[in-house]
């Protein structure tokens, strides 16, 4: 992380400590907040607290209602304390005179209602994951394989690090993989020839180079020190082969996971099988992707039809 944001975040907890006297609670909540914040900022470039834009604090407001930057998901109690943490942050810098502009002065916490989620179509998640087997060596064998199993399993970035060999069965009748969703959920997900072909790869020729500089770990998906790979890592893997395919849209785990249930709804399966592949406690959840591709029918439709539109 960028010592300038670093030292811009002492200084604004400074101040809360000795000069507002908040609470130690409170403290340590606002320090987790912003903790957070820097490592996002980092993520996008910004090196100081003067680089940041209004389209960083609402993508990070975003990240924190869906779990894009790897981190979980927040309540929006705590969204809303986060986004006071924020925005508070930013006030100071500007007050101080260490900032320009204040970037968070129009941003509101994230509403609790429902939004549509976003998915990619078939040959931009194609493109994503070309880009990401793009180069020599374990690395790529790796992150092929991870984006493969997001894609072809609809798992949660969580569920994806924090896979383990034996949930793996590759050599059966219907290659699958065991999941351990929230709450310790257990479910066994089928996995396409496309995913098993990358994960077979890696297996073989990727892991065990990985494998070499730690000791002996379990975990299916490793990083270059023989580690699992983290959540974060995992999501700079994505954003990379993003910006490799081209995509500008925003790309996140969960937009592989909504664009595998919506796919897989466009395609004519049951809701209630993607429920139990999603591992929704509840249809209700998986109801909203329904939304989606009814939203794509009457887009098309209006598109299309010579008499759609008066």
């Amino acid at each position: 992380m960028t010592s300038g944001l670093e030292r811009a975040r002492a200084e604004y907890l400074a101040h809360l400590a000795v000069e507002r006297g908040v609470s130690d609670h409170t403290l340590a909540a606002y320090t987790r907040d912003l903790e957070r914040y820097c490592e996002f900022l980092f993520a996008r470039g910004r090196a100081s607290l003067d680089e940041v834009r209004e389209g960083d604090v609402v993508a990070y407001l975003e990240a924190i209602r869906t779990g894009d930057d790897g981190g979980s998901v927040l309540a929006p109690s705590s969204a809303a304390r986060a986004v006071t943490a924020v925005r508070g942050w930013h006030r100071f810098a500007h007050a101080e005179g260490t900032t320009a502009q204040d970037p968070s002065a129009a941003v509101r916490p994230p509403s609790s209602s429902r939004r549509l989620p976003k998915a990619i179509p078939v040959d931009r998640v194609e493109a994503l994951l070309e880009a990401a087997s793009l180069g020599e060596g374990p690395v790529p064998l790796r992150d092929r394989a991870l984006l493969e199993v997001l894609y072809g399993t609809g798992a949660r970035i969580s569920e994806a690090v924090g896979l383990a060999v034996d949930d793996l069965d590759l050599d059966g009748d219907v290659a699958a993989v065991r999941l351990f969703g929230k709450g310790r959920r257990e479910r066994v997900v089928p996995v396409g020839s496309y995913a098993v072909e990358a994960l077979e790869a890696y297996l073989v020729r990727g892991r065990p180079e990985l494998a070499k500089a730690g000791r002996g770990n379990a975990g299916v998906f490793l990083n270059t020190r023989g580690n699992p790979l983290s959540r974060q890592s995992a999501w700079a893997v994505l954003q990379t082969a993003a910006g490799r395919a081209g995509l500008t849209e925003h790309i996140s785990p969960h937009t592989l996971r909504h664009s595998f249930a919506t796919h897989l709804l466009s395609g004519g399966a049951d809701v209630r099988v993607v429920q139990e592949l999603l591992g929704h406690a509840s249809v209700t959840t998986t109801q909203i992707y329904t939304q989606v591709t009814a939203q794509t029918m009457r887009e098309v439709y209006a598109a299309a039809h010579p008499r759609a539109l008066g």
